[in-house]
């Protein structure tokens, strides 16, 4: 069974880039090192011809795994967002009641998340705990540590 995902253009652009890398330059690359491994003589005794066996195999799985999740990939048509709640491709920004900490994220599928850029995943406890919410509304987020509680102070869409 397959699982949709969604991304934005940007997302999918490096998905497919990523994808045709691998068929465009691995591939080959991978082919190329089997080859020379091969002219080294008794293959039964090869170890080279088989770490390159290996790794064409490895590279094989993650290219079928590239086409699958790139197959059942959705783009996001960001201008039929709700801006009232706290979706896809939303910028939220919310106050920790227990410390007063503000902070920015932009929710995102579970393959565009990067902490660094403040983009974590819809399918994070985070994230989970702020689809749906409206500005003002509380959301209570059970985490490792317990439970926190965020209020939603603002949701934008750059």
């Amino acid at each position: 069974m397959s699982t949709v995902s969604y991304y934005t253009a940007e997302g999918l652009k490096k998905l497919k880039e990523e994808l045709d890398h691998l068929k465009s330059v691995m591939r080959p690359k991978a082919s190329a090192d089997i080859a020379e491994a091969r002219d080294k003589g008794d293959l039964s005794e090869n170890a080279e011809y088989d770490a390159a066996k290996e790794a064409q195999g490895m590279l094989e799985m993650r290219i079928a795994k590239l086409e699958e999740v790139y197959s059942n990939a959705r783009l996001i048509d960001e201008s039929t967002l709700d801006l009232s709640k706290a979706l896809v491709l939303s910028n939220v920004k919310i106050k920790n009641q227990s410390n007063g900490m503000e902070l920015k994220y932009t929710l995102v599928a579970e393959s565009e998340a990067d902490l660094k850029t403040g983009k974590i995943s819809v399918t994070s406890p985070i994230g989970r705990g702020l689809l749906g919410k409206s500005v003002g509304e509380i959301a209570e987020i059970t985490v490792p540590n317990g439970t926190l509680k965020f209020e939603i102070l603002e949701i934008t869409r750059d």
